[in-house]
C-alpha cells in the first residue's frame, strides 16, 4: 500500500472522529477583536495545546505574549540532518456580524450537503485542523516524522498579530526553522491546487472627522453647519482618479512593475466573466487597463472598510451628526513601505479635509508584502503533494489578501515561505455563512501529510 493510501485509510477511519474534534475547536469563540471574548481565547489556546500534546506526540506550551499565547509544538527528533519547517496558524477568529445573515448559529457548527457552516470554518481553524490531523496520522500510524516540525498557532492574526509581533524577537532561536509553512490559504478553484507564493501587506487606520460639539438639529442647523458626513465624503472622493488610481502623492512611488519571470510563473487566478457572475459584481474598480489578476496581487489598494455618522437604526432620524468616522485599508505590494505610506495617507487626508472640520486619526498600523521562492524544497513538496493529492497540475498564484506578519517571521527567521490551503473565495470567510467542504479538509490533510514525507 502507497504512503498516500495508507494516509486515505487512517482519515477514513478516524474521519467522524476527526470531524467531532474540528467541532469541538470551532465551538470557541475566539474573537480576538472584541475584549469580551478574552477568556474564550484563552481556553482555545488550552484546548489546542493539549490536543496537539495527546495525539501528535509533540512537546508542546502556550507561550505568553503582550496579547493572547501562541500555541507552540515541536517535535525535533529527526535530527540536525533533517529540514526543520516551522507552521504557522492561527485560532483566532472574525466577529459574526451581521449576525441575522447567519442561516445557523456561527459557534455551533452545522453540516450540510457535506459543508461545515461556522465562524473559522476555513479561516484558520478548519486549515490549522487539518494540518494538525496530518501530523496525528504520522504519529498514530507508528511513524518518525522525517522532518523536524514546529507549530506556531497565534490568536490575534485578525486583530494585527499585536502579541506574536511583539514576542516575535525574543522567540527567533525556539521558531528557528529552514522553510516556513502559512496554512491559510487556498486553492486555485475547486478541482486545481494551487500554493500561494506571495501576499499583500497591509496599512490600517481610523479616520475621525468633527463638526460640532454634539449632534444637531438638521432643520435648524441644515444650510449653516457643515455636515461631516458630507466631508467625509468629498475626502474620500478626492483619493482617486478616473482612472482608479490612488492621487496621494507618493503612494506608488517603490511599486516594482511586473517581471517577465514573473509573468510565466504566475498563473492569473482571476476570470472577469466568472467573477461577475459569481458575486454579483456589475462594477469593476482598481486600475483601469490592468487585468483583474494584476490588480488583485500585483498592485496596491486603498479601500474604505466601513463608514459611519448620524443616525443608522431603523426609521429615520433627522440630524447632522456631530462625527463622521471611516475605517481605511491600503494593500501593499513589495518594496512599499508601510511606515512611508501610512505617513503619505495621512498627510493626504489632513491636507484635504474641508476647512473648519477636525480631523483626527487613530489605530495606525502596517505590515509588508511577502514574496516566496517557487524553487524552494518547500515550495515544490507542497506543488508535488497537491498534484498527488487532486490529481491536476499545481498553479502557482499571489495572494491579494495580507497576513501582516509573515514578512516579519521570514525576516527574523530568514526563512523561505509558502502559503497553502483549501480555502475557495466563496467559502463566506469573513462574512456571515462561513463553510468548508468536509472533502477539501481531507484534501488539506492529505496534501499535508504527503509533504512532509516528501521533504
Amino acid at each position: 500500500m502507497s504512503s498516500l493510501e495508507a494516509l486515505k485509510k487512517w482519515f477514513s477511519t478516524h474521519k467522524e472522529e476527526l470531524k467531532r474534534d474540528y467541532f469541538s475547536f470551532l465551538r470557541f469563540k475566539s474573537i480576538s477583536t472584541d475584549p469580551d471574548y478574552a477568556n474564550e481565547s484563552k481556553a482555545c489556546a488550552e484546548w489546542l495545546r493539549s490536543y496537539i500534546a495527546k495525539h501528535c506526540g509533540m512537546k508542546t506550551e502556550l507561550i505568553p505574549t503582550p496579547g493572547y499565547p501562541l500555541v507552540y509544538g515541536e517535535d525535533m527528533r529527526a535530527g540536525i540532518d533533517a529540514p526543520t519547517i516551522l507552521v504557522y496558524g492561527h485560532y483566532d477568529v472574525q466577529p459574526v456580524d451581521p449576525i441575522e445573515l447567519w442561516h445557523s448559529d456561527p459557534f455551533e457548527p452545522t453540516e450540510r450537503n457535506g459543508k461545515i457552516y461556522a465562524r473559522g470554518a476555513v479561516d484558520d481553524k478548519g486549515q490549522i485542523f487539518f494540518a494538525v490531523a496530518a501530523v496525528r496520522a504520522w504519529h498514530e500510524m507508528g511513524k518518525q516524522l522525517p522532518v523536524n516540525l514546529k507549530f506556531c498557532i497565534e490568536g490575534e492574526e485578525e486583530s494585527t498579530s499585536v502579541g506574536l509581533s511583539k514576542a516575535l524577537p525574543s522567540l527567533k532561536e525556539k521558531l528557528k526553522a529552514d522553510a516556513l509553512a502559512v496554512v491559510d490559504f487556498g486553492q486555485f478553484d475547486e478541482t486545481t491546487p494551487a500554493i500561494t507564493l506571495g501576499g499583500r501587506g497591509l496599512v490600517t487606520l481610523e479616520l475621525i472627522l468633527t463638526g460640532s460639539n454634539g449632534d444637531l438639529h438638521s432643520g435648524s442647523h441644515g444650510g449653516i453647519a457643515y455636515n461631516p458626513n458630507r466631508a467625509m465624503a468629498e475626502l474620500l472622493a478626492k483619493v482617486w482618479d478616473d482612472d482608479g488610481r490612488v492621487r496621494i502623492h507618493g503612494f506608488y512611488d517603490d511599486v516594482l512593475e511586473m517581471t517577465e519571470k514573473e509573468k510565466d510563473l504566475f498563473t492569473p487566478n482571476v476570470d472577469e466573466k466568472s467573477y461577475r457572475k459569481e458575486f454579483g459584481i456589475d462594477a469593476i474598480g482598481g486600475e483601469k487597463g490592468l487585468p483583474l489578476f494584476v490588480r488583485k496581487g500585483f498592485r496596491p489598494t486603498f479601500e474604505i472598510n466601513g463608514m459611519s455618522g448620524g443616525y443608522t437604526g431603523k426609521g429615520f432620524k433627522t440630524v447632522i451628526p456631530a462625527h463622521a468616522s471611516a475605517k481605511i485599508s491600503c494593500r501593499l505590494v513589495p518594496n512599499q513601505n508601510p511606515q512611508k505610506i501610512a505617513s503619505a495617507v495621512i498627510d493626504f487626508l489632513k491636507k484635504n479635509v474641508p476647512s473648519g472640520i477636525r480631523i483626527e486619526i487613530k489605530n495606525v498600523s502596517g505590515e509588508e508584502a511577502f514574496r516566496g521562492s517557487a524553487d524552494s524544497d518547500l515550495a515544490k513538496a507542497v506543488c508535488l503533494a497537491s498534484t498527488e493529492v487532486m490529481g491536476k497540475e499545481c498553479k502557482r498564484v499571489v495572494s491579494g489578501g495580507s497576513i501582516p506578519i509573515i514578512a516579519s517571521m521570514c525576516k527574523i527567521l530568514n526563512a523561505e515561505v509558502v502559503g497553502m490551503g483549501q480555502g475557495l473565495a466563496t467559502d463566506d470567510i469573513h462574512a456571515p455563512n462561513e463553510h468548508f467542504d468536509f472533502k477539501r479538509f481531507e484534501n488539506g490533510f492529505l496534501t499535508f501529510a504527503r509533504t512532509i514525507e516528501l521533504l
